[in-house]
């Protein structure tokens, strides 16, 4: 049970101050009775709520999935560059933010939701919640580098980075896909440094069970599925 005003609120009928408004006119029903009170209680699964005749289906997590394009940064605003928020500027959903970051000219999945306990279950280092990457080098790929980054190196921090795994690809030399389960500062750049290599092109492809969709262009997004929801736990 939540407030009414806040309901139209998560709604994204208005500001708290114009939701008030709507009520005190009349405007607002309530299972069919026009509300009396801001305050007034409702079930957000069960209650119908009408704003001028308009129902609303009360959600109050949203999920989307974004093929991030290069040159756009992973944050909810920025003074300099576009933001990954400003391509899903119509999305509805109130507080939404991206899940971890990627690098601005990196490209690939990217989770936004609103839904702060997936974003930690993805996103604490004790889950090891596996991301894959597609990079493209500078150099060709060795056996030996790809066993180095399997076994985990050293990258300037503190302890080595955890295994990882890789697949070289068929296409090229220049190139492998790699699997992380750590979300360290530059990491994948960094681990390719320090096997002696160069990182010149970088795209996520997956983050736990959820893949990006090869049919988004990139700046695309859309909502994600049930199937997909399910698969993440929420």
């Amino acid at each position: 049970m939540i407030r009414l005003d806040k309901y139209l609120c998560e709604m994204e009928a208005g500001t708290r101050s114009e939701v008030k408004a709507f009520i005190k006119k009349g405007r607002v029903t309530v299972n069919g009775e026009t509300a009396k009170s801001p305050e007034q209680k409702v079930d957000e699964t069960k209650d119908t709520v009408t704003l001028d005749g308009h129902s609303f289906s009360y959600q109050k997590y949203f999920y989307y999935m974004l093929h991030k394009p290069a040159g756009v940064v992973t944050a909810v605003r920025d003074h300099h560059d576009q933001t990954v928020l400003d391509l899903l500027v119509d999305a509805p959903g109130k507080d939404l933010s991206p899940v971890g970051r990627l690098d601005k000219d990196t490209e690939g999945l990217l989770l936004i939701t609103n839904d702060g306990s997936l974003a930690h279950r993805l996103l604490s280092p004790v889950k090891h919640v596996p991301k894959t990457y597609l990079v493209h080098t500078k150099k060709p790929v060795t056996s030996q580098m790809c066993e180095k980054l399997e076994a985990g190196v050293e990258i300037g921090d503190e302890t080595p980075t955890a295994p990882a795994k890789t697949k070289l690809l068929s296409d090229t030399d220049c190139g492998l896909l790699l699997t992380i389960t750590e979300g360290r500062f530059h990491q994948v750049k960094r681990m390719l440094q320090a096997v002696g290599n160069e990182v010149v092109y970088l795209k996520r492809l997956s983050m736990g069970a959820l893949v990006l969709d090869e049919t988004l262009s990139k700046g695309s997004w859309r909502a994600l599925t049930e199937e997909e929801k399910a698969q993440l736990g929420v």
